[in-house]
């Protein structure tokens, strides 16, 4: 059984940083894929960040503030987010592709952890 467990969320002021990790667990052959996602209250689910064995790619609204990195010994994603900003405020999704033994290759979902930016 697969799982992602997400840490590092909570309450910062404007400009401050927070760093995102989510691990994944389980017998896992390969994660080919790895990202965070966002959800404000009312909104849809957005992407924010995703890496690749060979790229990473942003949403325009956090160019130049996040970084995403992966551990591959880990199992392991981050996100470095810096100069946050009221609006980047929701809920912070965890995904990864990954194929592990007993369940092929499948999508998996974090639980959420909250990111509030408020003075």
């Amino acid at each position: 059984q697969v799982q992602l467990v997400e840490s590092g969320g909570g309450l910062v002021q404007p400009g401050g940083s927070l760093r995102l990790s989510c691990a994944a667990s389980g017998i896992i052959f390969r994660i080919n894929a790895m990202g965070w996602y966002r959800q404000a209250p009312g909104k849809q689910r957005d992407m924010v960040a995703v890496v690749t064995s060979g790229s990473t790619n942003y949403a325009d609204s956090v160019k130049g503030r996040f970084t995403i990195s992966r551990d591959n010994g880990k199992n392991t994603v981050y996100l470095q987010m810096n100069n946050l900003k009221p609006e980047d405020t929701a809920v912070y999704y965890c995904n990864a592709d990954i194929l592990a033994k007993g369940v092929g290759r499948a999508d998996y979902w974090g639980q959420g952890t909250q990111v509030t930016v408020s003075s």
